[in-house]
């Protein structure tokens, strides 16, 4: 049903796609399957999305330089006391000046001008008192003005107690675990069209098999009626092999409709329609692959020990929180009240240095690390369970497969008794030693053999092909 359904749902995009391959062999198939299976590609990108983000992580090694530019227009003091005074542009005046000589003055004109009583004056707390109540108007109600800073900012991590080593580390392995899932998904897609070729060519077998036996119940309809018209046979001894003969047809329907199923199945697979390919010999190969081989060619082995390389660098990221971390940085700007208005006589530099060291936060570090820990220790048993496992299947998947080979082996005998038992029943029949029912059991028994046949072949198979898997498809 799941096959079906995928086929479904595929039909509108096969329809689009007008390339067309007949008399297709499984090598060709498969070289297709690779460039145009639509799973393989998304599987593909998702690698490549990997190493794009290992890119990412490695530029931060680089640091990073912005270039910001600030527009502001502000009659609040502060502003642009400071817009002035960024811009280089702050003259006395800005400091309310004006209004301080101005006092200056009028202390002056009062002692007539003798600086002798001016000296003896400002020696006066009420006088000096007076001239520091003066509020400064230009400095507290400054007229709007505009402000351009245009800056170049770089900042660049020096030390990260590894913590950038590590991540990049990680984000290695993870392009490694993605390109293992993307081999994964091969070897899957690998798995269902060689499976399908197989199914095919049990089929094609087991169709010419209904198709001989047909053929012969065609005879034996036409000797019923040659026998009935000359009073040998009974009328009921037809309608006994017309009804045989119609399931044997029913049979043939539905294994035809199961070929073209599997053909719109491949179509799928190779996203291409398929019409024909050349089907191989009923029976897969069986690889010849030690335990070693498997176990190193495994591919859920090899994501495990991935795995727990992640896991390594995350406790080496857990405890970068111990080292303090430095970075540098430097900026150059230019300010004006108009856009680099005297860019190379505003400009200004900055350079430095920043150290951070956490010293204490509640002994939140040393959790993170004992986590990472158990988090490493955990995988270490997880890959142990996954080598184990995979040696207990493929021990399992041995011993099944030499008992198909059994079972097949014993079908073939029992399905060549089965041939030569109707024969021989036909033959009696015609000399009206054994009943049309007898010979009809005798053909029941003859299919049976033929569709337990095929099962059997598509069982071992299935199993060769799961044998395949294991070993990273290495057949």
């Amino acid at each position: 049903m799941k096959k079906i359904v995928s086929i479904l749902t595929f039909a509108l995009l096969l329809s689009a796609n007008d390339t067309t391959t007949d008399n297709l062999s499984l090598e060709n198939a498969l070289q297709i399957l690779k460039s145009q299976n639509l799973e393989i590609k998304n599987a593909t990108l998702d690698v490549d999305v990997a190493r794009q983000d290992q890119k990412a992580t490695k530029g931060i090694n680089w640091g990073k330089l912005d270039f910001v530019q600030n527009v502001a227009r502000s009659n609040d003091a502060g502003n642009v006391f400071g817009f002035k005074l960024t811009s280089r542009e702050a003259d006395f005046g800005d400091f309310g000046f004006s209004e301080f000589l101005g006092g200056i003055g009028g202390v002056m004109q009062q002692s007539g001008g003798n600086f002798g009583t001016f000296s003896n004056i400002m020696g006066n707390p009420q006088a000096q008192q007076q001239m520091l109540d003066t509020q400064p108007r230009d400095l507290n109600y400054p007229d709007a003005h505009n402000f351009f800073q245009s800056k170049l900012k770089y900042e660049v991590p020096l030390f990260t107690g590894f913590a950038l080593q590590s991540y990049n580390e990680i984000m290695k392995a993870m392009v490694r675990m993605k390109s293992l899932e993307k081999e994964k998904v091969v070897h899957e897609k690998i798995y269902e069209l060689r499976k399908s070729y197989y199914d095919m060519a049990l089929l094609e077998s087991s169709i010419a098999n209904l198709s001989k036996i047909l053929h012969n119940i065609e005879v034996l309809e036409h000797t019923t009626k040659t026998m009935i018209e000359v009073g040998y046979a009974k009328h009921v001894d037809l309608l006994e092999v017309q009804a045989k003969k119609g399931n044997v047809e029913r049979l043939l329907g539905q294994m035809k409709a199961n070929e073209q199923l599997l053909y719109h199945y491949i179509s799928f697979l190779l996203n291409r329609k398929v019409e024909h390919i050349q089907v191989p010999t009923e029976q897969v190969p069986m690889p010849e692959l030690t335990n070693t081989q498997v176990l190193q060619n495994n591919i859920d082995i090899k994501r495990a020990k991935t795995g727990l390389a992640i896991r390594k660098n995350m406790i080496k990221v857990s405890q970068a929180s111990y080292y303090p971390t430095v970075g540098a940085f430097a900026e150059i700007a230019t300010a004006d009240d108009t856009f680099l208005g005297d860019a190379s006589d505003h400009k200004a530099y900055t350079v430095g240095a920043r150290l951070t060291w956490n010293l204490f936060n509640g002994g939140i570090d040393k959790s993170k690390i004992e986590k990472a820990k158990i988090e490493h220790l955990k995988t270490q048993a997880q890959v142990e369970l996954a080598q184990k496992g995979i040696a207990l299947q493929l021990a399992k998947i041995k011993t099944e497969i030499q008992s198909s080979d059994d079972e097949i082996a014993s079908l073939e005998k029992e399905l060549a008794l089965a041939n030569a038992i109707y024969e021989s029943y036909e033959a009696r029949y015609k000399e009206q030693l054994v009943s049309m029912s007898d010979v009809i059991i005798k053909q029941s028994a003859q299919i049976q053999k033929v569709l337990q046949l095929q099962v059997a072949k598509n069982k071992r198979n299935k199993q060769v092909f799961a044998l395949e898997k294991l070993a990273n498809g290495d057949y």
